[in-house]
């Protein structure tokens, strides 16, 4: 079973220190082949929180399952009119300093690709290409029934013509574009169906406890074989679904470096973990490479219509 598992975690008392050394990333991306895998904290610039970095949302927030989501009509109602405010907030986001970086390693021929484990759609909107959505894209929408695949956009724009005045203040918005509401809140928000078939939507995403697709996991296994160094950017990689891609890179003798403030379940296999700030760091590292990183971004956000 592929699953998104828990989310916890205690960092071992014996990991290794942790530097401020941008060199090894700088070495690595010289070399070029760099295959890259992000997570929360690339984001988190952007105004998206992560779970547990300063700020994060574990503890005040537990993540949808996809068991709830599909056990009943008042579950999904909870998300939807959740999630829907989320998307307000979440759909404005833009790339940041180090989701521009990423870009611009990619255009000058440093990456062999890019796996994120985020569904924001952040790095395609700062000009990636090549990007593996590992747990889907919040900015598509997928029927339960026939499959059908449709914009999130278009479906923020039916809630809003169904649910006027749907205005409450959040506590919070979460990674996953989930918004902190009470159940007085979501009040009798209106879900709607599929317009193909009637059918139960769901957005494009991987719950934790439903199954990452086994054909995205060997997509990402090949990039991991293919590549000649993993570098780990804004992830804690508590969960399996992107720490099986730093064991799997350590065990094949491939450096793997991590960028992240705190510590990380990868620490034990990685040649470094460089503890900065992500946007301040891989500007630097741009900047030694020569590297010229945009400022604003250039393509729309992945997903939408």
């Amino acid at each position: 079973m592929r699953m998104r598992p828990t989310l916890s975690w205690t960092p071992a008392e014996d990991l290794p220190p942790a530097t401020t050394d941008l060199g090894p990333v700088v070495d690595a991306l010289s070399a070029g082949g760099v295959l890259v895998l992000s997570g929360a904290g690339i984001s988190t610039e952007s105004g998206i929180p992560d779970y547990r970095g300063e700020g994060g949302s574990l503890g005040r927030h537990t993540p949808m399952t996809y068991q709830d989501f599909t056990a009943g009509a008042q579950a999904r109602r909870r998300y939807w009119a959740r999630s829907h405010l989320g998307w307000r907030t979440f759909g404005r986001a833009r790339p940041n300093a180090g989701h521009r970086a990423v870009a611009a390693f990619e255009r000058h021929g440093l990456l062999s690709g890019v796996i994120t484990q985020n569904v924001d759609g952040l790095h395609q909107a700062a000009g990636s290409a090549d990007v593996v959505e590992l747990h889907g894209s919040l900015g598509r929408v997928v029927c339960l029934s026939c499959g059908a695949v449709s914009s999130r956009r278009a479906l923020a724009l039916r809630l809003e013509e169904a649910n006027a005045g749907f205005a409450p203040t959040a506590a919070g918005i979460n990674p996953d574009g989930d918004a902190d509401l009470t159940d007085a809140q979501v009040g009798d928000f209106q879900v709607l169906p599929c317009l193909s078939c009637d059918g139960v939507l769901k957005p494009d995403v991987v719950f934790f406890g439903e199954t990452v697709p086994s054909t995205r996991v060997e997509q990402c296994r090949r990039l991991v074989r293919d590549a000649r160094s993993l570098l780990v950017l804004g992830s804690s990689l508590t969960v399996m679904s992107g720490l099986r891609f730093v064991r799997q890179a350590s065990q094949a003798g491939k450096p793997v470096i991590i960028v992240n403030r705190d510590p990380t379940r990868g620490d034990p296999h990685a040649l470094t973990r460089v503890a900065l700030p992500l946007g301040a760091a891989l500007t630097t590292v741009a900047d030694a490479l020569n590297l010229t990183v945009g400022t604003e971004p250039t393509a729309e956000r992945a997903g939408e219509a």
